[in-house]
């Protein structure tokens, strides 16, 4: 694909990795947006001229399938971000295994898949930066949330360890905490009558951050930024 910059978003939804997509095709960026269900990407797909491929990112072969198709499609990657998850919620003594090893899966495990599949091809090229989005979850784990908790802590333990051994290989990592609600108008996620303006993140200010971020000099690269509304409780 010419020569244009490219970016790949696993799991893909009508939030911050929208409005990601729509902040990358915005800067030039050809992108692909990945997910289980590719049927609710397509208003998505065809206002940022992105490509949707669909892809399991707790299941290696499906990831590495992924790849594959952005090899041929692309020819190389500069951009990724993992934006997948999974929550199982309950009291500790209800959580049914099956649904917790899935929040692992998708949280975790996932990140690894495809950040290994990015690093494998960004090391080759000597460049590229990859991106997760972590939340509360990840620096503090909530009653009722365990699942969660474990699988987005885990995530930031994976980003740090990564940014530790590809940063000097030219490869950005930085890990995102999203800490506090993200407006959502498909979920009804706005801001109540009486309620403080901006008290949800919106996405596309998330998205401003991401893309400042990817344009860090390598002299001052981030690893970890924390993103909260002005009224957010510490």
């Amino acid at each position: 694909m010419d020569n244009a910059r490219t970016a790949l978003i696993v799991g893909t939804g009508s939030g911050i990795s929208a409005a990601f997509a729509r902040a990358l095709k915005a800067e030039g960026y050809a992108v692909a947006l990945a997910a289980r269900n590719i049927d609710k990407l397509a208003a998505l797909a065809d206002a940022t001229g992105a490509v949707a491929l669909e892809a399991d990112a707790a299941q290696a072969d499906s990831v590495a399938g992924l790849f594959a198709d952005l090899d041929r499609r692309f020819g190389r990657l500069d951009v990724v971000l993992y934006n997948a998850s999974y929550r199982a919620r309950g009291p500790f003594l209800d959580l049914v295994p099956a649904e917790v090893a899935r929040s692992l899966e998708v949280s975790a495990f996932g990140g690894f898949l495809v950040a290994q599949q990015a690093a494998r091809r960004m090391v080759a090229q000597g460049e590229g930066a990859i991106f997760f989005t972590g939340a509360s979850a990840s620096v503090k784990g909530y009653a009722q949330s365990a699942p969660f908790a474990m699988g987005k802590f885990a995530l930031r333990g994976l980003a740090q360890s990564l940014a530790r051994e590809l940063h000097p290989r030219g490869i950005h990592v930085a890990h995102f905490v999203i800490d506090g609600g993200v407006r959502s108008v498909e979920r009804g996620r706005t801001e109540p009558a009486g309620a403080a303006l901006d008290s949800f993140l919106d996405p596309a200010a998330i998205a401003a951050t991401y893309m400042a971020v990817l344009k860090q000099p390598r002299s001052a690269w981030s690893l970890e930024v924390e993103l909260r509304p002005w009224v957010e409780r510490f």
